[in-house]
């Protein structure tokens, strides 16, 4: 049953012609580092999926070409949004329905860290389509910027079109003589997915955003030095 299943999900991907398949991955990846959209495409899903398909060197190199570029324009054109529009965004329409608090916490990491916000928040949620469009805003040089977020994307596009492209050879191995090998299939997803949300929530505690200051206590009413009045 689950051969079946597992054989179905790879035929159905390696059924659409490799070059269309590795332009709408690319496409799909570019839409998920784009402002607002990137919060709606599950980019991470799209590429294991489409990394299924990957039957040789040449279309593993085009897909992972495919995430990299694609990554690389749609932080690019959240880059520009943020740069041409300015803090005027974080108050548009657009702006509101993303949340004053992501983009207080895209700011407050940006400041703190500076090029390293840009290259740790490609693996993280919400703020790896937020953190482009605040760089923009700060007037962070684009040559600094695509400097700390090109590094990112490599690795971010070699992990999951490796992990999916492992996954199907292994059960494309196996399933010639086990009758279990949709276990092993599910075994390596299963554990690149674990180590993915590790490796997270490690990133996550350790970027922290700071939180805001609190306001200081109100003063007794009382005088103008704060004594109370008697």
């Amino acid at each position: 049953m689950l051969n079946e299943l597992i054989d179905g999900l790879i035929g159905a991907v390696q059924q659409i012609d490799p070059v269309l398949r590795t332009l709408l991955a690319g496409l799909a990846i570019l839409l998920e580092t784009t402002l607002l959209i990137g919060l709606i495409v599950p980019g991470d899903t799209v590429l294991l999926v489409a990394a299924t398909g990957v039957d040789g060197w040449g279309s593993w190199a085009g897909l992972v070409a495919a995430g990299i570029v694609g990554a690389l324009i749609g932080e690019s054109l959240g880059y520009a949004i943020g740069r041409w529009l300015g803090e005027p965004l974080q108050r548009s329409w657009l702006g509101r329905r993303i949340g004053a608090e992501r983009w207080r916490q895209a700011s407050a990491l940006l400041a703190e860290r500076g090029g390293v916000a840009v290259l740790v928040s490609r693996f993280l949620p919400v703020l790896h389509s937020l953190v482009p469009a605040t760089a923009g805003i700060a007037r962070m040089p684009y040559r600094r910027f695509i400097a700390w977020t090109a590094p990112a994307c490599t690795i971010w596009a070699l992990a999951y079109v490796s992990a999916g492209a492992l996954a199907t050879a292994s059960y494309q191995q196996l399933g010639r003589h086990l009758h279990w090998a949709g276990y092993a299939f599910v075994a390596v997803i299963v554990v690149f997915a674990l180590v993915v949300w590790l490796a997270k929530q490690h990133l996550a505690r350790r970027f922290a955003p700071p939180d805001p200051p609190s306001a200081p206590p109100s003063a007794p009413a009382g005088d103008e030095d704060g004594a109370p009045s008697v």
